[in-house]
């Protein structure tokens, strides 16, 4: 068992195909399926199973996952901090996003940065807010955008901006021409919600308790596991749906859906620089931090 045959583990896991894992790392399917095989007979066990098209880990395959997945993080962090202490600007650094942040924010933010720095690297993972908040207590991620706070002392999280959430309905919406409707009126449409770790719905769950509501008031017709998807049911005459108004921009602009506000209900969602307290970061990621907390103080994170 080596690193890179870890490495091409945690790729076959990450995108549940052979073929996309020999894609990533410039291999050919045979060698990843020689390598997969060499770290089972190395463990005595089976890794991966092949269901249809896709390839899935087994319970044994889930825990060797977690580990390896730290120990490339791991790799990764020790080849920065020696390009760092050698005086070169260079290296690879994984970072996490929530939906909104790693859609609205982060593209534009990793773009600046690597090409001030031809040397640099940066990987993108895309998970709802729970979920990259686990990867950054586990230290597979140094660091991550999310759109809610952590009670885990464990974390520390620096707010980064602010922003405003609207209840959104597509063009022809009886709703569509005004500039706000009720509390009350909210719960008499089919609602599009995000689901269960987003940090959008948390946000819309604790304003809509604190006006003496709860989400299993509304007439849920579906559930959606990101932003985009719920732009595209809204589209489709699914549901209406809170989101956030970086979000629809576009569509905002050029009239296909509509948002307007809630009396009595101001829902602004806040997003938050994340970080584990335990850890401390890599040459590479508290340069990174340091660009994104500029770019915050300057208002460029989306401009």
């Amino acid at each position: 068992m080596d690193l890179w045959q870890l490495y091409i583990f945690t790729k076959v896991v990450e995108l549940k195909s052979f073929s996309k894992a020999g894609e990533s790392a410039h291999l050919s399917q045979p060698t990843v399926s020689s390598h997969m095989k060499d770290l089972e007979d190395h463990f005595g066990c089976r890794l991966i199973d092949r269901l249809s098209k896709e390839a899935i880990p087994t319970k044994a395959g889930e825990l060797l996952f977690r580990y390896a997945r730290r120990l490339v993080a791991l790799r990764d962090e020790a080849e920065t901090a020696m390009t760092d202490f050698l005086g070169k600007v260079q290296g690879r650094l994984t970072i996490g996003g929530s939906t909104i942040p790693a859609v609205y924010m982060l593209p534009k933010l990793i773009g600046a940065f690597t090409n001030a720095r031809p040397g640099v690297t940066l990987a993108l993972v895309v998970k709802d807010t729970g979920q990259i908040i686990e990867d950054v207590l586990a230290g597979t991620l140094e660091l991550g955008i999310v759109g809610a706070l952590s009670s885990d002392k464990k974390i520390s999280q620096k707010k980064l901006i602010e922003d405003e959430m609207c209840l959104v309905v597509p063009a022809g919406h009886p709703w569509a021409s005004v500039e706000s409707v009720s509390l009350d009126m909210l719960f008499q449409e089919p609602f599009i919600v995000r689901e269960s770790g987003s940090g959008t719905l948390r946000s819309f769950e604790r304003h809509l308790i604190d006006n003496g509501f709860c989400v299993d008031e509304l007439r849920i017709a579906a559930e959606m596991g990101s932003t985009e998807a719920v732009i595209q049911g809204i589209k489709n005459h699914v549901g209406i749906s809170i989101l956030s108004s970086i979000a629809v921009e576009e569509e905002l602009k050029s009239g296909v859906l509509c948002a307007l506000h809630i009396d009595g209900l101001d829902i602004r969602q806040e997003f938050y620089l994340t970080t584990n307290t335990q850890r401390t970061p890599s040459p590479l990621a508290g340069a990174f931090i340091e660009f994104v907390e500029e770019s915050a103080r300057n208002r460029g994170m989306f401009e």
